[in-house]
């Protein structure tokens, strides 16, 4: 399995530096940030222009534009906490694992999100986006508590159990959700929109049922920062420092499955944000996980609203839909991530 090679700064001078990557990377991030949020308002089905949106924020617009503009802000503020939640899960994963490839499926996180939005549909006829949110919750966290007690164990293979139990899994799921879907064609319709992953169609009650799990596990994630950096140096080397290396790989794992679990309940099983965003991240502010932590905060959103964004426009007044720009994204990342990883080799 290619592990991530990492080591805290050591150094007055070292720790320095990397401040000032910090500083740098968050300064261009937020900077990207605001441009992408300005353009989640702007860009639609219905052109707006730069002066209208502007209007718009500045409450001197006729009530037809404010309220084309305005419907733009569920999604806005949704991509802003799922990017978010996907991008920090991500990192906490690779970071766990020492896996340069893992990223929130790994715990069969969307499996699980996905069985329990066909189980809702079939046979409670569950209906509706926000409806969908509050089932697909506790099957994604079920499926992450569920992986996580089957993978844990020692310290020496307990990351090779983690990916087999989440494989194993997730095809058990996606075996239960071919047999439902095959056999109820209605399910079948409105199971093919939520799993694509898509940011429209969402208000904002989406949003803040997502709040309290994405917020507890980005807590979560802050409070581990310290402790996956010794993480990362091996576990006999965490122990010698004072960090208890199954408690900080447990939290972590913790803290991956709530953020990953709401982003994936609300806006469906968006691949490729959990992935590239770290390889970013790292390249940008450094290893040490406070950082990353801190950046991955910014660049998730960033990608996500920009995506969104290119979705809403290149087949405009028509929608791609987001989990499908995403993916064309995503899969240059994975082959560069595949060829530094076979150059380290």
């Amino acid at each position: 399995m290619a592990t991530i090679s990492s080591a805290p700064p050591g150094g007055a001078s070292r720790e320095g530096g990397a401040a000032r990557r910090v500083v740098a990377g968050m300064s261009a991030g937020l900077v990207l940030l605001a441009l992408a949020l300005f353009a989640s308002v702007m860009f639609g089905s219905r052109t707006t222009s730069f002066g209208e949106v502007v209007d718009v924020l500045s409450g001197t617009a006729d009530a037809q534009v404010t309220a084309v503009v305005e419907s733009r802000y569920p999604r806005t503020a949704l991509a802003v906490l799922a990017g978010l939640a996907l991008a920090v899960a991500g990192t906490l994963m690779q970071g766990v694992t020492r896996n340069a490839l893992a990223e929130p499926g790994l715990l069969g996180i969307n499996a699980g999100a996905s069985a329990s939005i066909v189980t809702a549909t079939a046979f409670l006829g569950v209906t509706g986006s926000t409806a969908a949110m509050w089932w697909a919750l506790p099957g994604a966290l079920a499926a992450g508590v569920l992986v996580l007690v089957i993978g844990s164990g020692g310290s020496g293979r307990s990351q090779v159990r983690l990916v087999l139990a989440g494989a194993v899994l997730t095809a058990v799921l996606m075996a239960y959700i071919q047999a439902v879907t095959l056999t109820e064609p209605q399910v079948f319709d409105s199971y093919r929109y939520w799993v694509v992953g898509a940011l429209g169609g969402r208000d904002f009650d989406v949003f803040w049922a997502m709040v309290p799990f994405a917020t507890t596990g980005l807590l979560l994630a802050v409070v581990l920062a310290r402790g996956l950096n010794a993480l990362a140096l091996g576990d006999a080397t965490a122990a010698a420092l004072g960090a208890r290396p199954w408690l900080v790989r447990s939290g972590g794992l913790i803290a991956a499955t709530l953020l990953s679990a709401s982003a994936t309940a609300a806006v469906g099983p968006i691949g490729f944000i959990g992935l590239a965003v770290p390889h970013v991240v790292r390249a940008v502010v450094g290893v040490d996980f406070r950082h990353q932590i801190v950046f991955a905060c910014v660049a998730g959103p960033t990608l996500l609203l920009f995506a969104d964004v290119v979705g809403r426009v290149v087949m405009r007044p028509q929608e791609l839909m987001v989990g499908v720009v995403t993916a064309f994204i995503g899969a240059p990342a994975l082959l560069v991530a595949v060829r530094r990883m076979r150059g380290n080799a």
